[in-house]
């Protein structure tokens, strides 16, 4: 699986005009399943997002993670972060998870986060969403379990 982890002082996911998932200061999570993925990659990302040291302590160094700040997490789902762009100048989503497996694993991954997390909100599946962030520092890291 991979996660896309922008660092923001706010976020949101608009669909159909609708506020859907809002955030102040915390994750903003791109995430996305890819072909071959179960829950127990789904499991060790999670892991990694919530201990990732992205937020600074008191001497300004980035030693603190969301679930040290109890920051909001905000999970939007998104396939395209699988695309292969090797070549040519059209990408591929082969390595994507199918759509089913892709939804499953995406609400099994928003699940375990409600469960491990104070404050998660979500973007939807499938849906044609409008993501606004004010990314701070800019701070953005990509996560990868099992990279291929």
């Amino acid at each position: 699986m991979i996660g896309l982890l922008q660092r923001v002082s706010s976020a949101s996911v608009v669909v159909d005009g609708v506020t859907i998932g809002a955030i102040d200061a915390g994750l903003l999570v791109l995430v996305c399943a890819e072909r071959n993925d179960t829950e127990q990659e789904a499991d060790a990302l999670l892991t990694k997002l919530l201990g990732y040291r992205v937020f600074a302590d008191d001497a300004g160094k980035m030693n603190r993670s969301v679930t040290d700040t109890q920051g909001g997490l905000l999970l939007v789902p998104q396939f395209t972060l699988a695309a292969d762009t090797k070549s040519g100048t059209r990408p591929s989503f082969t390595p994507a998870a199918a759509p089913a497996d892709g939804l499953r694993l995406f609400n099994y991954f928003v699940e375990q986060a409600r469960r491990r997390h104070p404050t998660v909100q979500t973007g939807q599946f499938g849906a044609d969403m409008k993501v606004s962030l004010t990314n701070d520092g800019p701070v953005t890291f990509w996560l990868q379990t099992n990279a291929k």
